[in-house]
């Protein structure tokens, strides 16, 4: 009976949150050509003189805080999805989980999925909306680990999901349980990216950034930009739970160094909302198809008790899709 083969592709996760294996993550991690897309040279000075070094120790102690005894909550979660994937899609599939950076890694995976002579292969990298250093650099990764085999079996990519009616309702169902009416105002969250890897993937040269609302409408120019995605999504979540445009803000969390990044920031946003005297927010993450210490960390823990110092009550996090079972449906979606 012929197979089929699907790989999953997360982010990735410490080993540990012991120091090292932190700083062997994020060395893997920002190393990438993709993420910090300047020459290596400059990268590696970057990277390993200066990240590893002084951020390695703090960020070993935000991994250990939402460390459980089962390990990183993105691992757990990731695991479930992989498994419950398979489960729904059958026996006439082989599933394989990978994370882009440390392990399981994606040269297993592709491995695990060879020795089982699948006839084709579905790549579903995690991430909802595209962007070159997640998405792009997962199918560059994978290109390039099945460019030496001698049969290359069929691959194909899902490059985007950013308007996936299930995992739009997914989002809007675990506000609903959030009781989300009581809140002032709403952020749609989203991970940053670098101005400059916007404007670069803008291959007109006339359209990104060239003026404000650039990315509010989506079209075909700006179809495969992250940031007009990101507004793409957080439209379709406000309009299915009723929430009008003047009540909610799409931003950009998770900045990396002194250059100009996607805006506007999540921090910044907080403080303009705190001075207006919002006292209640709602924050929706939907780059994050599993909780992780950027939601449940820098959203839940930090920017609630930043907003708190400013005078706001609450910052609450939305879940994210985890191993709800209608995101696990819109993964099998996907791959049929």
């Amino acid at each position: 009976m012929t197979k089929k083969g699907v790989l999953l592709v997360n982010l990735g996760t410490p080993d540990s949150p012991s120091v090292k294996d932190v700083r062997k993550y994020l060395d893997e991690f920002l190393m990438d050509r993709r993420v910090i897309d300047i020459p290596k040279f400059n990268r590696a000075l970057l990277v390993k003189g200066i990240i590893t070094t002084f951020r390695g120790p703090k960020s070993a102690k935000l991994y250990e805080a939402i460390w459980t005894e089962q390990g990183s909550p993105l691992m757990i979660y990731s695991l479930e999805q992989a498994q419950l994937l398979q489960e729904s899609l059958g026996d006439e599939y082989h599933v394989e989980l990978a994370m882009r950076y440390q392990s399981p890694s994606i040269k297993q995976g592709l491995e695990n999925l060879k020795a089982k002579q699948v006839d084709r292969i579905t790549v579903i990298p995690l991430f909802p909306q595209y962007a070159s250093a997640t998405t792009g650099s997962v199918i560059e990764k994978v290109m390039d680990e099945v460019k030496s085999w001698q049969t290359i079996p069929s691959i194909s990519f899902i490059s985007s999901f950013h308007d996936n009616e299930k995992m739009i309702q997914v989002f809007s169902e675990n506000a609903i349980s959030q009781n989300y009416k009581q809140f002032d105002h709403y952020l749609f969250s989203y991970h940053g990216v670098p101005e400059r890897q916007l404007i670069k993937a803008d291959y007109t040269g006339k359209h990104c950034l060239k003026r404000p609302d650039c990315c509010d409408q989506l079209t075909d120019i700006n179809k495969f930009c992250y940031k007009a995605q990101c507004y793409d999504t957080s439209k379709k979540i406000a309009a299915r739970l009723g929430i009008k445009p003047e009540n909610y803000t799409v931003c950009f969390q998770s900045r990396l160094g002194k250059a100009e990044w996607a805006k506007p920031y999540s921090s910044e946003v907080l403080k303009d909302l705190a001075a207006k005297g919002i006292k209640k927010v709602l924050v929706f993450s939907p780059a994050f198809v599993a909780d992780c210490l950027e939601t449940i960390h820098e959203i839940g823990v930090e920017y609630d008790h930043d907003f708190k110092a400013l005078g706001g009550e609450k910052v609450q996090l939305v879940e994210s899709l985890n191993s709800h079972p209608l995101f696990i449906e819109a993964l099998a979606d996907l791959v049929r």
